[in-house]
This record gives C-alpha cells, structure tokens and sequence, in this order.
C-alpha cells in the first residue's frame, strides 16, 4: 500500500497493453465533477434510506441539526472538524480493508487531496469484490451502525448528523453500482488510474475438462 497526495493518472502506456490483451475499457465519469454531478440524485436516495433507518427505533428532525423554520443555528468548533475528518478518513478504511492483501500491494493507493480522500487499487479483482469495495462504508456506516446504535440507546444528533452526511459522501459510491452493471458476471476488473478496464478471463480447456471428471 502507498500513501499518495493526489490522485493516479492513467498511464497510457498500460492503456494500450490492456487494450492489446483484450481488456475492456468501462464507460464512466472522466473526472472527479462529472461523477458527482451523475450521482447527486443518489446523495437524495442515500440520505433517505439513512434516515428511513434512524426512524425505525429513534426520531430525527431538522430542528435536531439546528434549522427551524423562522432561524438556522449552525455550530462549528474543533470537535466538528475532528469529527469530520474522522469521518473521512473511517469511510476510506472501509473501502481499503475489503481490497484483498491491500497491506502487501504496492498497486493501491490511499491519499487526501483538497476534494477529499480517496482509495483506489490497481490490482486485478473480482466483479463482487468490486461492488464490497464500492458499497463497504454506506452499508456499514449509514446502515448497519444506526441500527446497532439505537439498540443500545446511543445515537445521539451528532452520530446522526455524521451518518446522513456519510450517506450523501457515499453517492459516487453508489454510482459504481450502476455503472458495474455494464460488466459481465464472472468478469475481471483492474484500474489504470482513474479509467476501469474489465475482462471476462478464459478457463483453460484442458483443465475445465479435467474438472469436470472429477464431478
């Protein structure tokens, strides 16, 4: 794994070598604006999912965060700052621990650049995988947490306000998931840079056959 502080370009060296060994090139966003312009009605479906959740065994309101209808009181101090940074930096942890031996690779890549931060791996994964990786910090942070943590009595606003706000950082995220679908099942899948490049690999003849004696 390397720390990085800005974002990997495409190397277009590799882009031909893909090419050439009949990888194919994924349509999505070319940068980092138009995947966020793209995924702005996935912020709205995200965050009401989220607090979908929270209702289930607590209240939420606008009043909760500070915003009534005659006034809006919004507080920032260090602790928010921290909080929020934490949350940054919780939400990318989610995505690198599901990359398999991300310790080890020296092909993934964590980093904080002013847009945020990010995780992106070039080794070669599985389409499931790709979709764990993608999904990992909404699922668990704006999903599962809320659920644990109204159990035990313990989401307060703060927690709620840092689980809606990673439901809205979670878009492009759930961007991935609509545009995976352009993937085969059993495909491939390897980044050069930002550009996503998959394959569907053939099994070798002569070993698929001698699996098949063996059932």
């Amino acid at each position: 794994m390397k720390i990085i502080n800005k974002l990997p370009k495409s190397n277009p060296n590799v882009h031909v070598e893909l090419l050439g060994n009949n990888w194919n090139l994924m349509k999505e966003p070319r940068n980092l604006l138009s995947a966020i312009l793209l995924s702005t009605p996935l912020m709205i479906v995200a965050t009401f999912i989220s607090i979908g959740i929270i209702k289930i065994f607590n209240t939420i309101s606008l009043s909760d965060f500070g915003i009534k209808p005659d006034e809006i009181s919004i507080t920032i101090n260090l602790s928010s700052i921290f909080l929020l940074v934490l949350l940054l930096v919780i939400h990318e942890l989610m995505h690198l621990i599901f990359i398999p031996n991300f310790v080890k690779s020296n092909k993934t890549y964590i980093g904080f650049t002013w847009f945020g931060a990010f995780v992106l791996t070039e080794e070669e994964i599985s389409k499931s995988r790709f979709i764990i990786i993608s999904i990992a910090p909404f699922v668990i942070i704006s999903m599962i947490f809320p659920l644990i943590l109204s159990v035990f009595g313990l989401l307060t606003t703060t927690l709620k306000f840092l689980i809606i706000l990673n439901s809205l950082g979670s878009s492009v995220d759930l961007l991935n998931l609509f545009l995976i679908t352009q993937v085969p099942k059993n495909a491939t899948l390897k980044s050069n840079g930002l550009n996503t490049y998959w394959k569907v690999k053939q099994i070798n003849k002569k070993n698929e056959e001698n699996k098949n004696l063996l059932y």
